[in-house]
């Protein structure tokens, strides 16, 4: 058995399918992991959610900005943008079914030891043992009665620094945006969302969240992340970092390339648009 781990699909159905052969994955034997962000932007978000869900015990995923969105449309709180494309996903009669399997999904994951799926990243305050309980906070809300009411309360940008006193739906709110939003962060560590190109052409008060010290890793983990396109797969650190960075999200559905890990050998594979 092997471990695969998937960026962004953002609906790209043929591509993932594709980029799965390439790598010789057995859909009976091996497990694939992503990112988030399965559905949107893409020409196929329903054959993708179909294809994936089916996969049953053999596909795990953390929650992306996409799948959440997704999810609070579907609940009548978020409204579907055109360039999306998710129109025949949200009227399909499947489409409870979905949701239900989304709403069941993490914000941080580790499918190995020592290692971290996320959408966004690891907010530089945050070990790995802080981000999974942080991820099983959000999911209880999801999984629970009041999904609609932490639905309705989930989009803003404040706050954006943590503290460990934020409560309710403001400390939700921050755990988000800080899972599936994050790229840049401030000298204060406050979260910017307005940047969203490569860090060489980002302002000098702006680093990327990798590029800020946190004190709780080590060198035998791995972080796994996707959401920042502009990236390209490149991780340019100027601080040492001391766990592994990878970046997952190469930019398929702009018209670059998808991109798959495999946990065990290490070795990248990739499907060009």
């Amino acid at each position: 058995m092997k471990n695969f781990v998937v960026g962004d699909i953002q609906g790209c159905y043929k591509g993932l399918i594709k980029l799965l052969k390439k790598a010789d994955f057995d859909p009976l034997t091996d497990k694939l992991w992503a990112v988030g962000d399965l559905v949107a932007r893409g020409p196929d978000s329903l054959a993708t959610m179909e294809y994936l869900y089916d996969l049953g015990p053999h596909f795990n995923t953390v929650l992306g900005n996409h799948d959440l969105h997704l999810i609070a449309c579907a609940f009548g709180v978020g409204k579907a943008k055109t360039q999306d494309k998710l129109a025949p996903l949200l009227k399909h009669k499947n489409l409870p079914k979905f949701i239900d399997f989304l709403l069941a999904k993490p914000l941080a994951i580790s499918p190995l030891k020592n290692t971290l799926i996320t959408h966004a990243g690891l907010y530089p305050k945050w070990s790995i043992k802080k981000a999974r309980k942080l991820s099983l906070e959000v999911e209880t809300k999801l999984q629970g009665k009041q999904v609609a009411h932490f639905l309705n309360n989930m989009y803003g940008n404040l706050p954006n620094v943590w503290s460990k006193d934020l409560k309710d739906s403001a400390r939700d709110r921050f755990i988000v945006n800080a899972f599936t939003r994050m790229r840049f962060i401030h000298d204060d560590l406050s979260l910017d969302f307005g940047t969203k190109c490569h860090p060489r052409n980002a302002s000098e008060h702006l680093q990327p969240w990798f590029n800020h010290e946190n004190s709780s890793l080590k060198p035998s983990q791995s972080l796994l992340f996707g959401h920042w396109a502009s990236l390209l797969g490149e991780v340019p650190t100027t601080l040492p970092v001391d766990a592994k960075v990878i970046a997952l999200d190469t930019g398929f559905v702009w018209g670059n390339k998808m991109r798959l890990y495999c946990l065990e050998s290490q070795e990248f594979f990739h499907h060009y648009a």
